[in-house]
């Protein structure tokens, strides 16, 4: 049992149903609950997925969160039926699907299963990690429906794969596997099907491990550094790891790497 397999019960995000999040010590699952939608998220979804994700911000002993679907499916985006009616999925402060647009400063890992397409797709590049079932299925279909992917889909996969095969996916709104991604680097562990969760609860409690400062201002420098002029980057750099580097944790790390043992964070 892995230290994350504690924790506490599961409730309902904002008591919708919509949205389960579950405490698993310093780990939080996040469940769209949308199983009969194939988890399709509406605006009331996205709102839902918006609140969960300040209040895991907000909890100082939350580390990361783990994104993942019900029922087998991590998503299949935008509510197209909602959204023929002028419902659409966005909110004020996260933008499309409740995250797109302003994902959490903490590690979020992406626990996928079954489909991530269209929406689903941008909600798990959302993630600063991919953990898929070995035969999942990814794709941006807009094209096909007169649409762009534009919460995020587009940009990020430019950001995460080689030109070319983000052109092939965003122009031509084909399908890619789990495997296929994973060779590409874009998913960082396959999973036996139905295992996503488990494998992300893995991946998130070698993030909880670490020191949290550290681990701050590392994910900082990588979400950051791309939009640094290249004479500053360094500069940039030592201004965000300079108070993790003289933390009380730094002098810990080093302690308990002399002593032999597990070090014991304090986060200051």
């Amino acid at each position: 049992m892995t230290a994350a397999a504690q924790g506490d019960s599961t409730r309902d995000a904002e008591g919708s149903g919509l949205i389960l999040v579950e405490r698993r010590d310093a780990i939080t699952v996040l469940t769209i609950n949308r199983p009969e939608a194939r988890n399709a998220i509406n605006l009331a979804t996205a709102q839902a997925i918006e609140h969960a994700v300040d209040e895991f911000e907000a909890d100082d002993a939350a580390r990361v969160l783990v994104l993942t679907g019900a029922g087998g499916t991590f998503s299949a985006g935008m509510d197209l039926v909602a959204a023929s009616k002028g419902e659409m999925p966005m909110t004020q402060r996260r933008g499309p699907l409740g995250i797109a647009a302003k994902p959490p400063v903490k590690p979020m890992i992406s626990a996928v299963e079954g489909f991530a397409l269209a929406g689903g797709f941008e909600l798990a590049l959302s993630g600063d990690l991919i953990v898929a079932a070995s035969n999942a299925q990814f794709g941006i279909p807009e094209v096909k429906r007169g649409l762009v992917a534009a919460g995020g889909g587009v940009l990020r996969l430019t950001q995460r794969l080689p030109r070319s095969m983000a052109a092939e996916l965003a122009l031509t709104g084909g399908r890619i596997g789990a495997e296929r991604l994973y060779q590409l680097g874009l998913v960082n562990r396959i999973a036996e099907p139905g295992t996503a969760l488990a494998v992300a609860l893995e991946l998130a409690a070698e993030i909880a491990t670490a020191a949290p400062l550290a681990v701050a201002a590392s994910k900082r420098i990588i979400d950051e550094s791309p939009d640094w002029p290249v004479a500053d980057a360094f500069a940039k750099q030592g201004e965000i790891a300079l108070p993790a580097l003289f933390s009380k944790d730094a002098a810990e790390g080093a302690l308990a790497f002399a002593q032999k043992r597990e070090p014991q964070w304090q986060g200051r």
